[in-house]
């Protein structure tokens, strides 16, 4: 009976014990399974419509500079050299019969005569501002070029956007336009978003036709992807309505394939492409001209609209790679194998510094499932969010402090996974920052415990950071919803084990929740609640506020 019962007992103990071990491996299993799932689901091409293009067929035009890498307009003087738009040109050639420009200095008064090299066509721009000076050389060289290359030069187009961005009046337009039809000798227009054409008929009355841009992006009611081949057609019905006697030129249109989202609008490569093939057919079912924005990504205009203003072109900026293939599939994580085994590691390395904390705390690494199960949770999200927060450093990321800032988040999603976990498995709790950036009056238990503090003290900056830019300067910032949530959660998670007992409300903590809160509401509103990234990132404001709530002062 004695060792009937004994044995009977040791093997409660081994089954017990054995299932406290199986916890983190089926657990473990289940973040992986989840991670590839996840980046299985992300990185599934998105269906095209059919090509619209028959084979041999070319685009009717395409809005081309030639600025690459820190080449800029903005930053006078740059010179652009014959043979770079000499390889553009090449390249551009199988894709199109035209390219539209917007000027003629900074080397650009080359692209007719090499277009002619090629067999292409040219819509010349003429840039016009508020400096009378650099107006009449711009004329000067664009009507030199017209008159040289005629069998080049489709049409002038006498100013951009001059009257969206308030240099000169209607009247005066008009006038400069009228002047530059008299000696140019081929056809003239001025391109302008499509409410401008409505508002102003003088303009009209001076042109050959009317080159309108129509932009759904950037609306001021943001189209998403899915609507705007329908929004692009109405918008040219209408304008053809007002202005029945002209031709009327899409002269841009297209939409980005990285940046933040407007409202419904979200740029991707996905979505790029959707819009340009749709927009292509359209303009071929209905018989009218389209020039779509533009050929090459532009990093320069990432310092004027942020992130998806260097994102529109049909060819990368780095690579000169064309995006998508006509009718065809098109993913918008293409590297999604790779970043399945990124997220793996990153779970991997959770769960073994959790392992690692529970056995220099107990000598075991049996422990609550529970605390397995909040492991489990930080490294899925770590593992899912850290390989996309990777993807988009270099897209999110201009200039020094730009770099910086998404060098900090991205070490923070992964420096804070791998803390959370350890500090989980030992019991480990937050500390408040008044503790851990004075050290008054307090030891801390373990070497982690600091460490865990100037991490979400870190956090709360970079958060308080990202919201406060969302609040008084939005327009132009993206949204990291991804190192963010990588970073907060362990926190979260930890919040909910482990609270500090005793003591008053923390201070600091207490302002950064209150701060945090009223940003959230703004954001939500001001970007609206058909914005899936700002909501997300809402939520993650909503949740750093809740575990910022809950922190102690030390007692005394």
């Amino acid at each position: 009976m004695f060792f009937s019962g004994h044995n009977g007992s040791l093997g409660h103990m081994t089954e017990h014990s054995l299932f406290r071990v199986a916890v983190p491996a089926v657990l473990f299993a289940s973040a992986v399974s989840v991670i590839a799932a996840a980046w299985w689901w992300m990185g599934e091409g998105v269906p095209m419509p059919l090509s619209p293009l028959a084979r041999g067929e070319k685009l009717y035009c395409v809005s081309y500079a030639p600025f690459r890498g820190t080449q800029s307009p903005l930053t006078p003087p740059v010179q652009i050299e014959p043979w770079q738009i000499e390889e553009d040109l090449a390249k551009l050639s199988q894709l199109t019969d035209c390219v539209r420009t917007y000027a003629t200095e900074f080397g650009l008064d080359r692209i007719p005569e090499i277009a002619k090299r090629h067999g292409m066509k040219v819509i010349q721009g003429i840039w016009l501002s508020g400096n009378a000076e650099k107006n009449q050389t711009e004329i000067e060289t664009a009507i030199r070029l017209a008159r040289q290359f005629p069998d080049v030069i489709r049409a002038l187009v006498v100013g951009n956007e001059v009257l969206l961005r308030g240099e000169m009046t209607a009247q005066d337009l008009a006038g400069v336009i009228r002047n530059v039809k008299s000696q140019a000798g081929v056809p003239v227009t001025y391109a302008d978003v499509w409410e401008f054409w409505l508002r102003y008929r003088d303009v009209y009355e001076a042109v050959d036709f009317v080159t309108i841009h129509i932009l759904p992006y950037w609306e001021d009611f943001p189209i998403s992807a899915q609507e705007s081949v329908s929004h692009v057609d109405s918008i040219r019905r209408k304008v053809a309505a007002a202005f029945p006697n002209k031709e009327i030129l899409i002269g841009e249109t297209g939409f980005p394939s990285a940046g933040r989202m407007r409202e419904g609008a979200r740029p991707s490569p996905s979505s790029q492409a959707r819009v340009i093939q749709e927009i292509v057919a359209l303009s071929k079912r209905d018989n009218f001209r389209v020039n779509v924005i533009e050929a090459f990504d532009q990093p320069w205009k990432r310092r004027l609209e942020g992130t998806v203003g260097g994102h529109w072109g049909l060819f990368d900026a780095d690579s000169r790679a064309f995006k998508f293939a006509w009718g065809e599939p098109k993913s918008d994580h293409p590297a999604w194998r790779r970043q399945i085994g990124g997220g793996v590691l990153m779970a991997a390395l959770v769960f073994g510094v959790a392992l690692l904390g529970r056995f220099r705390k107990v000598r075991s690494i049996s422990a609550p499932a529970p605390l397995w199960i909040g492991v489990a949770v930080i490294a899925t999200l770590a593992g899912t969010l850290v390989p996309l927060a990777a993807e988009k450093m270099p897209l999110e990321s201009l200039g020094a402090g730009g770099w910086f800032r998404s060098i900090v988040l991205f070490a923070l999603a992964i420096a804070c996974p791998l803390a959370g976990s350890a500090a989980l498995m030992r019991a480990a709790a937050i500390p408040a920052f008044a503790q851990v950036l004075t050290r008054r009056g307090v030891e801390f238990d373990c070497r982690l415990t600091p460490a865990l503090g100037l991490l979400l003290v870190a956090v709360t900056l970079a958060a308080l950071q990202v919201a406060l830019g969302l609040v008084f300067d939005p327009r132009y910032k993206d949204f990291p919803y991804a190192p963010l949530t990588a970073a907060v959660t362990p926190f979260f998670v930890l919040s909910l084990f482990l609270r500090r007992p005793g003591g008053s409300r923390a201070l600091a903590e207490t302002v950064a929740a209150g701060a945090l809160a009223l940003s959230l509401v703004y954001v939500a509103f001001n970007e609206s609640f058909v914005n899936w990234q700002s909501l997300w990132l809402c939520g993650l404001f909503a949740v750093l506020a809740f575990t910022l709530s809950r922190a102690r002062d030390a007692r005394g």
